[in-house]
């Protein structure tokens, strides 16, 4: 019997210990875990997608979200902790937040709202998740961290529970399920009000997010395809959801005179705003030498100059590049051959042949007991007609860094050296860049005679009308301001 009591009182401590007071639930959370742990997750997450997801880089649109995100974020039930906004650089419709502050808009979102509040919605909801502590809850949920789990490790013995923190990404991306849908928007409602933005823009994206989905069954039926299914914000909401009309009405009701739409502001704002594909962004970080007529992709974020005598790409943090030297090539003679005597070795360690696109080389690294301060990490030659290109990779401080760091600057060097190839003429031929611009309608304006002067597609039409809150029918106005795509 006092075993039972001394498990009880240890379990009642456990769980004691992990429910924290929640400011915007107004109840304590039964969870495992500080704020401070739930920051340093958001952040190391956040590292991990920078890295692998395009960002859009537009400093004064990423300055305008970032400051619209920060107004609502002050006015939120968790101001005290650091708020990151970033837009990512694709035209997939949706937003999302991770633990601790990190919240994320989709340029494409970005293209179909039409106001400042909408743009406030969006953000305010993905606040709500995050002041709500939806992803920490959920991993909760997930790993079974309550009190009949707690019971089980300390009966058992089995040690303790398994950090799952990989499934924070899904719930944050695919939603968190309708209850705590609803709630993120009644705090977000909430916040919106105490910025000064009417809540009421929250239906007006809902709307516009309906006509997409409609618009995508539309296009599946015509296709023969399965329709994608969307579960990005707002996604568990009907068109005229009535819970969420009392949650917006229940925030609050600005005077007229004191509720921010910005309609015009926001105009300006995303006017010049990347359509559809991003070009620029598809063709990655690929440098093109038309005169040598060769190819070669350097790392994403990485800076590439074109000297005199060598081109060389810098990563953002200084801390790696790769060089790139030409000469004659020395008649017949072997490429690991070449690329020893290049460099006075006597052998080379993880050498290997290259065979790529047509073309021969050799690859390997400098052996630690032969290299020199300023000697490069991993080299390689590369033959190309009477030519022989030079590569180098070299790290800036190599005894600043473990091997695992050392190993992927490696596979970095690798992967641009096995990029080289000759020119192609598509190489050379630049994609345009299709923005959204702002015009004003006349007397003789529609989507249809729009949409025949615009290269976007079978359905130029319907995404106009999309673009403008016109869809499935109606014109614009004379004189009203409407968004097409050059």
């Amino acid at each position: 019997m006092n075993h039972l009591y001394q498990l009880f009182a240890i379990t009642l401590m456990i769980i004691t210990a992990g429910c924290a007071f929640n400011p915007a639930t107004n109840r304590p959370d039964l969870v495992f875990m500080s704020e401070d742990k739930e920051i340093a997750i958001g952040k190391e997450m956040h590292e991990k997608l920078i890295e692998s997801t395009p960002i859009y880089h537009d400093p004064v649109l990423t300055a305008y979200v970032n400051h619209v995100g920060q107004k609502v974020a002050a006015a939120s039930d968790r101001p005290e902790i650091k708020y990151h906004f970033t837009i990512i650089d694709s035209q997939d419709i949706n937003a999302f937040a991770l633990p601790g502050g990190y919240i994320y808009i989709n340029r494409g979102l970005l293209t179909y709202l039409h106001s400042e509040a909408e743009m406030a919605a969006v953000l305010a909801h993905e606040i709500g998740h995050i002041t709500a502590r939806h992803a920490v809850r959920q991993k909760t949920a997930a790993t079974g961290a309550n009190v009949a789990s707690v019971l089980s490790v300390l009966v058992t013995g089995s040690g303790v529970v398994g950090d799952v923190t990989n499934l924070w990404s899904t719930a944050a991306v695919k939603g968190y399920g309708r209850e705590m849908e609803l709630e993120a928007d009644r705090f977000g409602a909430q916040y919106m009000f105490n910025a000064g933005y009417d809540p009421q823009a929250m239906m007006n994206v809902i709307g516009l997010l309906k006509d997409q989905e409609t618009f995508a069954r539309r296009r599946a039926r015509i296709e023969g395809k399965k329709q994608q299914t969307y579960h990005g914000v707002f996604s568990t909401h009907p068109r005229n959801d009535i819970r969420l009309q009392e949650v917006i009405k229940a925030a609050g009701k600005l005077p007229e005179a004191d509720s921010a739409t910005k309609v015009a502001y926001y105009r300006e704002k995303t006017d010049g705003l990347v359509y559809g594909d991003n070009a620029r962004q598809s063709k990655k970080n690929r440098f093109n030498h038309k005169r040598l007529g060769f190819s070669l992709l350097f790392p994403d974020g990485w800076t590439v100059i074109n000297q005199r005598s060598e081109i060389i790409g810098t990563a953002p943090d200084n801390q790696a590049t790769i060089t790139i030297k030409v000469a004659q090539r020395n008649g017949n003679q072997p490429a690991d051959m070449a690329l020893r005597e290049e460099y006075g070795l006597r052998k080379l360690e993880q050498d290997e042949k290259l065979a790529q696109y047509r073309l021969v080389g050799h690859t390997g690294k400098i052996p630690v007991a032969e290299k020199g301060n300023r000697a490069p990490d991993r080299i390689a030659v590369i033959y190309y007609g009477s030519r022989q290109f030079m590569l180098e990779g070299k790290v800036a401080d190599p005894a600043t860094q473990n091997k695992e760091s050392l190993d992927g600057y490696d596979n970095l060097f690798l992967t641009s050296i096995r990029s080289f190839r000759p020119l192609r003429k598509t190489d050379m031929v630049k994609k345009e860049v299709k923005r959204l611009r702002y015009v004003k309608a006349n007397k003789k304006t529609t989507f249809s005679s729009l949409a025949k002067h615009m290269e976007i597609g079978d359905y130029a039409e319907e995404q106009l009308r999309l673009l403008n809150g016109y869809y499935p029918r109606g014109e614009p106005k004379p004189g009203e301001w409407i968004k097409i795509v050059q």
